[in-house]
């Protein structure tokens, strides 16, 4: 995440849990219990953010996991294709003998 992308996160909760605040006046809370009721809501969001995070790690969802994984069957596929037309483009006697030093 680009420090870019956590100021605007930082942002995003501090209105956010202005609007909660806003929100729970209007639903008749007085201003103390506001103020804990949407810090309450803020917390709880945070920490199933954090569950989520979690969980994302232990079965291996996460963002570098799965580039790395379709970054390798790429690389995979393409230097098959390179070896397999390498292969392909030498003799039968130069492959035979390939062959027999592989086997070794």
């Amino acid at each position: 995440m680009t420090r870019a992308k956590v100021i605007q996160l930082g942002f995003l909760v501090l209105l956010l849990g202005g609007a909660g605040y806003f929100a729970f006046l209007t639903f008749g809370f007085d201003e103390a219990s506001a103020g804990i009721a949407a810090e309450a809501v803020l917390i709880l969001i945070v920490l199933a953010w954090t569950f989520s995070y979690f969980l994302r790690v232990i079965n291996g969802k996460m963002t570098f996991v799965e580039q790395r994984k379709r970054y390798r069957a790429a690389y995979d596929q393409i230097t098959n294709t390179k070896l397999k037309s390498k292969f392909e483009s030498l003799s039968e006697e130069e492959q035979k003998r390939l062959i027999d030093q592989l086997e070794k």
